[in-house]
């Protein structure tokens, strides 16, 4: 399919997805060119220093011998995708791209409502120490390897786009209600797993301990992990401490091996237990797969940690209450003895609405709770809710901040505090660590 002899031109080239997938075919020895707005993106750095060139959006970027690859993000209306039509150049979009592009590997997707990109993260660090790899991960990364045979990627269960793709083996994570702007219930979008599923050809790898994933029927072997005792893949003897996790691994009531985790909460152990599995599937011995697992830190804006003046700032993704659960259940794992503070921007006034209440109760898991205004996403108009009404049903008092008002943050010491969301949280963030710096809480 790819050739040599073409240049693949990125349309949004800094997208989280296209921004890897670029990398990627640059890895694998393709030439790749972008463009995009003239804003600052963090995806566009690794594209910098790879000498990929990146321009601002402009119909003259379009020449004759192009391939197109679409982000979707942009209507067939870009004045870029306009032109490259009337100069009949092959356009094919990001999805539909990839789903091609895997055929040619022995391909693992990730996939599930939440952990995606850790579980991505976390086969893809494990797996390129054991074979020849290309990975696509969703926050922005990106690896090509002229000499993969394995491709590993996170598939997005978003308005059904992984439906693109047909993979060797699926991991399924969790099935849970998210994106309520596109899917109408949980059975929706059970309803787009079970699709999935049906389209991977070799074999499933699902949580057994997520009742929905539970009713999946397929063709293929389904090898359920987890904590139950019912699952085909176990862990054991489980020891959290402040250093990580450790645990046995049963498959098929016989001991496989034993493991340690360097990184926090129940869910990071599920996740090992999801790469554990394909791996032994694909013949990977245990000792190797704990070699290499034990050495994993972790992925962007996944509880990435700062110390700042004897405080702890964690920035992480969190954005629906499940992920807020295990964000707040792996910082008092690590830290046992300090107080947690949750700072938390909600993602969307459509999910805001649909888990109002099941935001409150996540929350109440930290010891303080602050919330900033929700973030507008551009894929949806305003909605009837507001910051007060999350406020409200949290069982604790709880403050508004913003950008402009930190203040209430400034007392801190010797504390965790996270700051999760979907939106612009890490600016805020960013700005209360540059603040607290200048101020520090015994000059107050």
């Amino acid at each position: 399919m790819l050739k040599k002899d073409t240049i693949y031109h990125f349309v949004g080239i800094k997208g989280s997805g296209m921004s890897a997938l670029a990398l990627i075919l640059h890895g694998e020895g393709y030439q790749v060119q972008g463009s995009d707005i003239g804003k600052y993106f963090f995806t566009q750095q690794e594209l910098e220093n790879q000498n990929i060139p990146i321009f601002e959006f402009n119909s003259d970027n379009i020449t004759e011998g192009l391939t197109i690859i679409a982000g979707n993000a942009f209507g067939d209306e870009h004045p870029e995708l306009v032109k490259a039509r009337e100069l009949n150049l092959p356009i094919q979009r990001y999805h539909k791209f990839l789903g091609e592009l895997i055929n040619g590997y022995t391909s693992i997707a990730v996939t599930g409502s939440h952990g995606k990109t850790s579980t991505t993260g976390l086969l893809s660090h494990t797996l390129k120490n054991l074979a020849p790899l290309s990975y696509l991960i969703g926050d922005g990364t990106g690896f090509g390897d002229e000499e993969a045979n394995y491709f590993a990627l996170e598939a997005c269960e978003y308005r059904r786009h992984f439906l693109a793709y047909s993979p060797d083996y699926a991991i399924i994570t969790n099935i849970d209600f998210d994106h309520p702007d596109y899917y109408q219930s949980i059975e929706d979008v059970a309803e787009a797993f079970q699709t999935f599923s049906n389209q991977t050809k070799k074999a499933i790898i699902a949580c057994g301990d997520d009742e929905y994933l539970k009713e999946l029927t397929t063709d293929i072997p389904i090898y359920y992990y987890g904590f139950d005792d019912n699952n085909h893949i176990r862990a054991i003897n489980i020891d959290r401490s402040v250093n990580g996790s450790s645990f046995d691994v049963i498959v098929n009531d016989t001991l496989f091996g034993y493991f340690e985790l360097p990184v926090y909460g129940k869910h990071n152990i599920l996740n090992a237990l999801s790469v554990i599995t394909v791996l032994n599937l694909e013949g990977f011995q245990a000792e190797d797969i704990a070699e290499h697992l034990a050495t994993f830190t972790g992925v962007k804006r996944r509880f990435s940690e700062k110390q700042v003046e004897g405080l702890t700032i964690i920035d992480d993704y969190a954005h629906h209450p499940s992920e807020i659960k295990a964000t707040i259940d792996a910082a008092k794992q690590k830290y046992p003895d300090r107080r947690v503070v949750a700072v938390f921007q909600p993602h969307t006034f459509s999910r805001t609405i649909a888990l109002l209440q099941d935001f409150a109760e996540s929350l109440n898991l930290a010891d303080d709770v602050y919330l900033v205004d929700i973030f507008n996403s551009a894929r949806e108009e305003a909605g009837n809710v507001s910051i007060i009404d999350l406020a409200n049903r949290i069982d604790k008092d709880v403050e508004i901040i913003s950008q402009d008002h930190l203040s209430p943050l400034m007392a801190y010491q010797d504390a965790v505090i996270l700051f999760m969301g979907a939106g612009d949280i890490d600016v805020i963030g960013n700005q209360f660590v540059s603040s607290y710096a200048q101020l520090k809480p015994n000059t107050l």
